[in-house]
């Protein structure tokens, strides 16, 4: 039996943020405006009041920290100088779940437009396969 690792792609510009996950049925992508999909809405989170990169990374780092449990793997995509920031201030249990980082903002790419620049993260779906009974 397969185990669905639950991998959380934060991306990040200073400004804006999205997490992503994978469907579980079909690793399609899907971003929310917060880690947990249930307190969120689709899109993108802008928190108006932290218009210091710098604050607004450290912010993200706390939704990422706050929310650990709800993911079993992270990956962080982001400028260099916010991904420092980010990585900084994550918790020491979202820090043991960082699985990769890269350093591109693809906040304003479209969730269908992601697969290929996460594509090293998003594991393929494993189907439990049929078999036919076999006659005694």
């Amino acid at each position: 039996m397969a185990i669905h690792l639950r991998i959380l792609f934060a991306l990040a510009d200073g400004e804006h943020a999205r997490f992503i996950r994978p469907a579980p049925e079909d690793n399609t992508l899907h971003s929310a405006s917060r880690v947990l999909p249930e307190e969120g809405r689709k899109g993108e989170a802008a928190e108006p009041h932290l218009r210091d990169p710098g604050k607004f990374a450290a912010w993200v780092a706390g939704q990422l920290s706050t929310h650990a449990d709800s993911y079993d793997e992270l990956v962080l995509v982001a400028p260099a100088h916010v991904l420092g920031v980010i990585k900084g201030h994550l918790t020491k249990p979202a820090a043991a779940k960082l699985a990769g980082t890269l350093d591109k903002d693809l906040t304003k790419i479209a969730d269908g437009a992601l697969q290929p620049h996460l594509r090293q993260w998003v594991r393929p779906v494993h189907r439990q396969k049929l078999m036919p009974e076999q006659s005694q």
